[in-house]
């Protein structure tokens, strides 16, 4: 959007120098309100897939919930799309919503959101038109009981109906990528994020001892990994203690600070000791890669075990 030459005021190089600067900060600027969902699409541009997604993205783990600052200014400003006015919220107050799930794909891979962050279709992220950014929400799809947790950091989608609009893996796992859904949204404030809360759903439906052919109700729908593990026998054992008590203070805090990597905790009871064990995973290698990464995240030492 510069000028053609000849048609600038002649003899000014320094009002031009200041007129080009001021042109790009305020394209800069748009750019990073607007972010990629909201970018109104070229007549002969198409959304879509990847031409070489990257392997078992359905095993991606949900996007982990931490606090964050809320900045007022930024992409937490006020603005306006196709003629609306849009007043994020600047507080850490929660929000639900139901209604239209969309997603945005190849089109925007790679382009800033309005974070200026960028757009990876791969993560696991969404667009909201007034959730704070940066925010991280739960959204659930109905129809089939599948649970993602994201986080949001760009603005849109813009079409009536929609209430959000999720990256190609989170419609992947919520498995919405055949068109609009219905789907549930929840904020995930940072209250519940400091005292772990956010994870009380999954400590909910989690079993503390399944029964032979019950452990895949006990899995909690935010792991797109326990969607098809059901046969798998491979658990990690993460401790063992005389008391209960000490047995579900692990499990809790795991649960809040674990839950992408494991689908599920329970605890185990025979022989007068409760073991705490996470998973399930398909293989024993699956298990201990993701041992080696507990290990690193939260210095706990894990054995891989396997039960029918």
């Amino acid at each position: 959007m510069t000028a053609r030459p000849g048609t600038a005021w002649p003899h000014a190089r320094t009002q031009r120098a200041t007129l080009h600067g001021l042109m790009a900060a305020t394209l800069a600027a748009a750019v990073l309100l607007a972010g990629c969902a909201s970018r109104p699409p070229a007549a002969d541009e198409r959304d879509g897939p990847g031409a070489d997604p990257p392997p078992d993205l359905a095993r991606v783990p949900d996007a982990v919930p931490r606090v964050e600052p809320l900045r007022v200014g930024g992409p937490n400003k006020p603005y306006v799309i196709g003629g609306r006015r849009h007043v994020p919220i600047t507080d850490d107050r929660p929000l639900a919503e139901r209604g239209g799930a969309s997603w945005y794909g190849r089109k925007f891979h790679g382009r800033p959101t309005s974070s200026g962050e960028r757009y990876d279709m791969y993560g696991m992220t969404a667009a909201h038109r007034t959730m704070p950014i940066p925010s991280y929400a739960r959204v659930r799809n109905p129809a089939n009981g599948r649970e993602v947790v994201v986080r949001v950091n760009d603005r849109g989608p813009f079409v009536d109906g929609r209430v959000i609009d999720l990256s190609y893996t989170a419609a992947l796992r919520l498995g919405v990528l055949g068109g609009v859904a219905t789907v549930e949204v929840e904020r995930i404030t940072h209250d519940e994020i400091r005292s772990g809360r956010w994870a009380g759903r999954s400590a909910a439906l989690a079993s503390d001892d399944p029964a032979p052919g019950e452990a895949e109700a006990g899995l909690p729908p935010t792991a797109a990994a326990a969607a098809d593990a059901a046969e798998g026998r491979f658990w990690l054992q993460l401790g063992a203690f005389r008391q209960r008590d000490g047995a579900r203070v692990l499990q809790q805090r795991l649960q809040a600070e674990a839950a992408a990597l494991l689908p599920a905790v329970r605890i185990a009871g025979e022989a007068a000791l409760f073991r705490v064990h996470g998973g399930p995973f398909a293989s024993r290698a699956q298990a201990q890669a993701v041992a080696a990464r507990l290990r690193e995240q939260t210095g706990l030492e894990a054995l891989v075990v396997e039960r029918p």
